[in-house]
């Protein structure tokens, strides 16, 4: 039931998490701005209720802004959310279409969609350039059985266009919901491939509430029981013998699998060293104007990298020794994220 990247299922995962598991997925947040409310959302403040689309962690403008990321991050699919990706229907086909035009066919894209937006029309055009679609339901945030009978419609409309096997549900385990979850997976099953329960995190737009009403795991931002009670909904999955694949994803399989092996796929400057969690180390020598260091440099190595945007130089982790010992050249480690903007965690002076 557990598997080897820290979540738990019933048979197997959704086509579109292997990508993710892998590392091999870009991130396209097409916006901020939803066609729901839901009190439990997990998006950052800076980025709720804004129309900025980020590809990953870059903010972007055009085609060639996202084709840029992809390559940078050696993507092999996109996972394409919000927000509500149907408030920015035009420009969500136009970019899923431009990443398959660009990296072909089986460039795999996949979508997380709520549901009052979705119509027949719409789910009929994102299937030219989509392979996966993942609804999130309505009942969890309010309760409403006309609606959550209309989006279960829905919800087997799209079945019927994406196919049963790339066609699902996304949604946080919270643990109270347990029972109607479950009642809402087993009446789709046959009808959806996958059932997606993300273990219930804690995040600025949510803190009060749940803060109040939640007891916290040691780590601070996960709710307590919420994997427990996922387990069990797995558990009866199998039980059961539903031919949903029920996959209960954690916090640990988004952080330290999902994001790290991200990280490690993302293209990095010359001269660069990986660590294991993905992150960069470089030793720079840093310039307001360059031309005294670059003649220096220039005398004990050719192993460096002008890195003119951030206004560096790298230089070859053997040669750092050289050019400490020989010279007055102020070296620096620096720690940083592979992303866009370059993330700095860690900064230090050689010898001091």
């Amino acid at each position: 039931m557990k598997t080897k990247f820290e979540s738990y299922c019933n048979k197997d995962i959704a086509e579109g998490c292997k990508f993710c598991i892998r590392g091999e997925k870009l991130v396209l947040f097409m916006g901020g701005k939803c066609s729901r409310k839901c009190w439990y959302c997990s998006l950052s403040v800076n980025r709720k209720d804004t129309a900025t689309t980020y590809a990953n962690e870059r903010p972007i403008k055009t085609v060639k802004d996202v084709i840029e990321e992809a390559h940078a991050n050696n993507a092999k699919g996109a996972g394409i959310t919000g927000g509500d990706p149907l408030v920015y229907f035009e420009k969500t086909l136009c970019y899923a279409t431009a990443l398959k035009k660009e990296f072909g066919e089986k460039f795999h894209n996949h979508i997380y969609l709520p549901l009052p937006l979705v119509d027949e029309k719409k789910l009929l055009k994102l299937k030219t350039c989509v392979d996966e679609v993942r609804f999130h339901p309505t009942f969890l945030a309010e309760k409403n059985d006309e609606l959550k009978q209309k989006e279960f419609e829905k919800i087997k409309m799209a079945s019927k266009i994406f196919g049963v096997e790339n066609t699902g549900i996304e949604v946080p385990m919270i643990p109270e919901k347990k029972d109607e979850l479950y009642e809402f997976i087993k009446n789709l099953d046959g009808i959806i491939g996958f059932a997606n329960l993300n273990e219930f995190e804690l995040s600025e737009t949510n803190f009060k509430r749940i803060t109040e009403e939640y007891a916290l795991n040691e780590d601070t931002y996960t709710v307590r029981d919420s994997i427990t009670v996922g387990r069990q909904l797995v558990r009866k999955a199998i039980n059961d013998k539903l031919k949903i694949n029920v996959h209960l994803c954690t916090a640990k399989t988004k952080d330290c699998y999902q994001y790290i092996n991200r990280l490690l796929m993302h293209d990095i400057l010359p001269y660069g060293n990986r660590t294991d969690e993905g992150t960069v180390v470089y030793f720079a020598v840093e310039y307001n104007k360059p031309e005294t260091q670059i003649e220096t440099i220039k005398k004990y190595t050719k192993n460096f990298y002008d890195d003119t945007e951030r206004k560096r130089f790298l230089i070859e982790m053997d040669d750092v020794e050289k050019l400490y010992d020989k010279t007055d050249l102020k070296i620096a480690r620096i720690e940083e994220h592979p992303t866009w903007g370059n993330e700095r965690l860690e900064y230090s002076l050689i010898g001091e």
